[in-house]
Formats: C-alpha cells, structure tokens, sequence
C-alpha cells in the first residue's frame, strides 16, 4: 500500500477499531473508501475523518452529530462554522459529563454510608450470636 492508501486490516491495526466498525461508519457515510471489488482503500482524508469520529464518540457525540460537524468542513468559511458548533456540542457534552460525575459521586458515597451501616449490623450480629453461645 502506498502512504496515501491503507487497507481495512491496517486501519484496523492503526486505529484499534473492528473491520465492522469500518464498514458500519462506511454505512452510515461517515467514511468513503475507495472500492476496489470487495477490497476498500481509504485515503487520508478518511483516517483523519475516523479520527475525528472516534474523539468525538469518546466525548459523547452522537453519530449524528459527528455527521453534521464533519459536513461543515466544507461551507466554505475556513472551518469556523464547523470549529464553532464543535465548540457549543463539546460546552453542552462536558455539562452533561459533569452532571454525571456529579451523580455517579453521590451514589459512591451514598454506597459506602450503606456499607458501613451494614458492616456496624453485621459486627452486632455477629457479638450477639457469640454472647448466645
């Protein structure tokens, strides 16, 4: 394969994604190999695309999402329409993740209140029992 051109086995290697993550992002025209038959070469302009796909899943971007940004890279203005409305998805995703930081903080500690409480039972069970025998 030329530097321009990798085939789906070493995107795969490359990017640490599955042949059906490939072709399921190809599906969904997220990404446009060239089609040689049953083999797809993709181009830099595709890993670069995968790239952006996968940091935007990683950060809780819809599908659709990843869609609509990657489309604004060609309106025309030098990518700030596309940079821009990252930048607002990106503002609402790290509120979102903060809520459930947020949540997911009082539920541990919510956890280990009843923990402790059921250690505390568990040791009086256990004292009874032993000042019955």
């Amino acid at each position: 394969m030329t530097e321009d051109l990798m085939t789906i086995r070493e995107m795969c290697e490359a990017y640490d994604v599955t042949p059906r993550t490939l072709r399921f992002y190809e599906a969904k025209e997220l990404l446009f190999p060239i089609r040689e038959g049953q083999k797809r070469l993709f181009t830099k302009r595709d890993r670069a695309r995968l790239k952006l796909i996968l940091r935007g899943k990683r950060f809780g971007f819809s599908l659709e999402e990843i869609r609509q940004l990657l489309d604004l890279y060609h309106v025309g203005d030098q990518q700030l329409t596309q940079m821009t409305r990252t930048y607002e998805i990106a503002c609402e995703r790290l509120a979102d993740m903060e809520a459930r930081r947020e949540e997911l903080t009082q539920a541990i500690d919510d956890l280990k209140e009843q923990l402790r409480w059921g250690e505390k039972v568990i040791a009086s069970m256990k004292q009874e029992k032993k000042a019955a025998e």
